[in-house]
């Protein structure tokens, strides 16, 4: 398929490696592809209303920043309780991700993750502490993983190349 004709097409894999970093960012993918900035906005939010695109997102790199101590705390929460308990946690400044999974149990009773990330690892421990008493968990079990390696972030990839004729989805 030429995608000349195809203007989604483009502009999927105009986006899919990441927006420029300039003032008009939009503005400049249009460019690139023959589009005006409008209608770059315009096409991007029908992908989304139509759901081709699930979310536009930032892949920020932590590390880079200078955020080496990275916690994931696992916690072992009454199933009743995760929705709400996940909410409030997500709610929290120093939580950057919050989200449930099912046990596996015997081997792993943990049902709600959160990711703490910080400069310091005692400070990170800290934020915990301060965590527990404002959510009234003392008495819930819970570990807490340090990140011992960073894998590759990035966003996802709808297209191998230009002539695909079938958009490729990979959700890294």
């Amino acid at each position: 398929m030429d995608n000349t004709h195809n203007p989604e097409r483009r502009l999927i894999e105009a986006i899919q490696k990441g927006l420029p970093l300039v003032s008009r960012p939009y503005a400049a993918i249009g460019k690139r592809i023959g589009m005006s900035e409008t209608e770059v906005i315009t096409r991007l939010s029908h992908l989304i209303e139509n759901g081709t695109i699930k979310r536009l997102g930032v892949v920020v790199r932590h590390r880079q920043l200078g955020y080496n101590a990275n916690a994931m705390v696992v916690w072992d929460i009454p199933d009743e309780q995760v929705t709400p308990l996940g909410k409030r946690l997500g709610q929290i400044e120093c939580v950057t991700l919050c989200y449930h999974r099912a046990r596996h149990l015997p081997d792993w009773p943990y049902n709600l993750y959160c990711m703490i990330h910080g400069k310091d690892r005692q400070k990170v421990l800290d934020k915990l502490e301060g965590i527990i008493q404002q959510c009234d968990l003392t008495d819930r079990p819970h570990q807490v993983l340090f990140s011992r390696h960073c894998f590759k972030q990035r966003g996802a990839i709808y297209t191998v190349n230009a002539i695909a004729d079938t958009p490729i989805c990979e959700i890294p």
